[in-house]
């Protein structure tokens, strides 16, 4: 079992908060969709021809790509990888992408998961995010999803937008639910440096949530999404039972996964590597026969930090067992004295070989895992 990304770098406007590779779409995909088969030519053995139980399209915006874009690009991983007849095939879509009979469409080419990056339903954030399209466009677009047949369709949302309230939140959750989708993804809104709003918040024309609002939004995206029947599966991602992505669970446990495209990360277990981030650099070194990615591979103690980081995100937490058995005594002996304490606290719990965060702990998840990294022996 193992997954494939595929990175889509085009967008047609810059969102505020993105620090994802972008450029902006010209309509002529020529230069990637070339570059992208030799790559996957190139690495159809990296997964060590394991079976690929999940395909995932991502940006970018990979819903400004044509159907036989999309169609290009699936048969050359079907004919390069053996896919999974069971499997789990995902596309991010912008709302205001939406063209007569675009999901119907994708549902002929074996796509069966849709993520929407609706965001908010409240247009005035849309505006202060630099979204492209608006709240109408967002329901139009999860009408013609359901219209098509897609059953398992995921919605996008932001909190911690500066601005917004527990009540503005309430409102969009109460929107959200109003709709048969089988997952949610929440993320709070964060401020990187290099992006549009962090170059605002270093002129002070920014400011960022109080802790005070972030924690009640939070707690109020726990609580909502518990009483609509959602599964709290990972710190930002919650799902109606049978509907968790299994691809981006696969991230959290440790499954090797095959990134496509400039920026594209893979990791087989042993190293991890991330291909260059530039589709003009990408393109020319495939074609002139060069090396498009640096690699890491992984020590005992890097591997033990990703499974901790990846691990502690989610509702199966530290599995004790593992630990033993991959990091021996000083990694499980590690563990579990430092467990100890935020147990004490009440920020963990432990339920037979799982160690996991309660709610209060997931608040400060970060903290938390950040007290678990070991330092890395450099030489």
């Amino acid at each position: 079992m193992a997954g494939i990304y595929i990175h889509i770098p085009y967008c047609k406007k810059l969102c505020s908060y993105c620090d994802f590779y972008h450029i902006i779409s010209d309509n002529d995909h020529s230069l990637f969709l070339d570059a992208l088969k030799k790559e996957i030519e190139i690495r159809q053995d990296y997964l060590n021809r394991e079976t690929v139980s999940t395909i995932y399209f991502g940006g970018g915006t990979p819903s400004v790509l044509s159907i036989k874009e999309i169609e290009f690009i699936l048969d050359i991983l079907r004919k390069n990888f053996i896919i999974e007849s069971e499997n789990e095939i995902t596309i991010e879509v912008n709302p205001d992408d939406i063209r007569d009979n675009y999901f119907r469409e994708l549902k002929n080419l074996g796509i069966n998961r849709i993520s929407l990056g609706v965001q908010s339903w409240r247009d005035e954030d849309l505006r202060f995010l630099n979204r492209r399209h608006t709240s109408e466009q967002s329901a139009d677009a999860l009408a013609s999803a359901f219209a098509a047949g897609f059953e398992n369709v995921s919605i996008d949302l932001i909190y911690g937008i500066p601005g917004m309230t527990t009540e503005h939140l309430a409102s969009n959750l109460i929107r959200t639910f109003s709709y048969d989708i089988k997952h949610l993804s929440a993320y709070h809104l964060t401020i990187e440096p290099d992006t549009v709003f962090g170059k605002m918040k270093q002129k002070n024309r920014l400011n960022e949530t109080d802790e005070e609002e972030s924690v009640a939004e939070f707690n109020l995206l726990i609580e909502k999404t518990e009483e609509a029947g959602f599964v709290h599966y990972e710190i930002s991602n919650f799902s109606k039972p049978g509907y968790i992505s299994l691809h981006n669970t696969n991230y959290w446990r440790q499954v090797s996964y095959l990134g496509l495209g400039p920026s594209a990360h893979s990791f087989n277990g042993y190293s991890r590597q991330w291909n260059v981030r530039n589709l003009k650099k990408y393109a020319n070194s495939l074609k002139g026969n060069k090396t498009f990615f640096e690699k890491e591979e992984l020590d005992l103690t890097t591997k033990f930090n990703e499974y901790i980081l990846t691990s502690l995100r989610t509702m199966w937490g530290i599995d004790l067992q593992y630990v033993e058995k991959a990091f021996e005594k000083e990694g499980y002996d590690y563990v579990i004295n430092l467990a100890g304490k935020f147990i004490n606290y009440g920020l963990m719990e432990q339920k037979e070989n799982a160690l996991t965060l309660t709610n209060q702990g997931k608040m400060i998840s970060d903290n938390i895992i950040s007290e678990f990294i070991m330092p890395v022996q450099k030489d």
